[in-house]
């Protein structure tokens, strides 16, 4: 654990694109983008290059230099603008014209090069608002609208090529506090299921060695008040770890619940206080995804306790799965523990093993 490396050269992240009016009417999209994983058809179904067919040509363009990678973009500029869409009012826009795209030379091969790409257009007369929409294959998006004058803004987290709400052109959040309120926790659910595989593990490693109610909703609620801690710290950039401390230290924490459920016959006092700590580590994960999609100033309390809320929602879910699954069977049952707690643990605890060499030793 002393010696982690990067996994975000294979984690695919979502493109951020910042739109912008201009004073003359025209607009302006910069889109933070993994230009190489576009280019090797590398989207929302990866969660990971390396499980991509593409994968040898997503690290092969990695290491080209700024104009190489450039030439190998344009054969695919027309496609890539056709895959962005804008609707003002009831016409549809012809794609953006590409402004400007800015490469970073080659750096630390452990991290994902993000190059951004800058995208042009006219505004229509007298149009109020827009539509977003992203090309499925390119991944998830997060939209953003800079003010026009005082404010901070609004953002919208797509995926799966969801056309956005119309959203004001004056970076005016249309959207009520309930509709807010009820997209955060929508965030925060989807971030464990489907996609927190490793929280998912996690949680799984609990629910393993104790199929009794109260046990584990004591844990989970120790697990959730932790991650709420350091969520909302982090966010208020009190505590910060970069995420190559962070991503190790997880999936550690899926090792230890693993063998400690192969070492332990029952549940002891000390798990709660141990999930806990985990807790602590899991939200500093947790703290990436709002720090993208970004969270409303004039409700961020209230953006905080959705997306905890979430994510608990999440937990629950996966633990109803497991119970209703093995756990109502097999429980206070001789076979439970040879046959469920033992293989699983160690299925958990080898799959963390793995994913913690992945973001040590073998992202080097």
């Amino acid at each position: 654990m002393l010696l982690p490396c990067l996994l975000m050269a294979h984690e695919i992240r979502p493109a951020i694109a910042t739109f912008a009016m201009q004073p003359n009417g025209d607009y302006s999209i910069t889109i933070s983008l993994n230009l190489e994983a576009i280019l090797s058809g590398i989207g929302a179904e990866h969660e990971d290059t390396d499980d991509s067919p593409n994968a040898e040509r997503y690290n092969n363009l990695r290491e080209l230099p700024p104009n190489d990678l450039r030439s190998a973009f344009q054969p695919f500029e027309t496609e890539f603008l056709e895959g962005v869409t804008l609707r003002f009012g009831d016409d549809i826009v012809e794609s953006p014209q590409l402004g400007q795209l800015t490469i970073p030379e080659i750096g630390d091969l452990e991290l994902a090069r993000i190059s951004e790409v800058v995208l042009t257009g006219v505004v229509p007369y007298g149009a109020e608002s827009f539509v977003w929409q992203w090309k499925e294959a390119f991944g998830s998006s997060v939209i953003r609208v800079l003010p026009q004058g005082e404010g901070d803004g609004v953002s919208f987290w797509l995926q799966n090529g969801d056309p956005s709400e119309p959203i004001s052109l004056a970076g005016i959040d249309q959207r009520t506090r309930l509709e807010q309120f009820l997209d955060y926790i929508i965030i925060g659910f989807e971030h464990i299921v489907p996609k927190g595989l490793d929280h998912i593990l996690f949680v799984i490693g609990i629910f393993l060695l104790s199929t009794h109610w109260k046990p584990l909703l004591t844990q989970v609620t120790a697990f959730t008040i932790a991650h709420s801690i350091t969520l909302g710290l982090s966010i208020y950039e009190i505590v910060q770890l970069p995420s190559n401390i962070v991503e190790p230290l997880i999936a550690a924490s899926i090792v230890y619940v693993g063998i400690e459920n192969l070492f332990t016959q029952k549940l002891q006092k000390w798990r709660a206080a141990v999930v806990f700590a985990f807790g602590l580590l899991h939200g500093l994960g947790f703290a990436s995804v709002l720090f993208e999609i970004g969270l409303p100033r004039d409700a961020f309390l209230e953006g905080l306790l959705a997306f905890n809320i979430g994510v608990e929602l999440g937990q629950l879910a996966v633990i109803v799965v497991a119970f209703a699954l093995i756990g109502f069977w097999g429980r206070n049952r001789e076979w439970y523990r040879p046959w469920v707690i033992v293989p699983g643990s160690l299925v958990v605890s080898i799959v963390g093993g793995w994913w913690f060499l992945e973001r040590t030793i073998l992202a080097s």
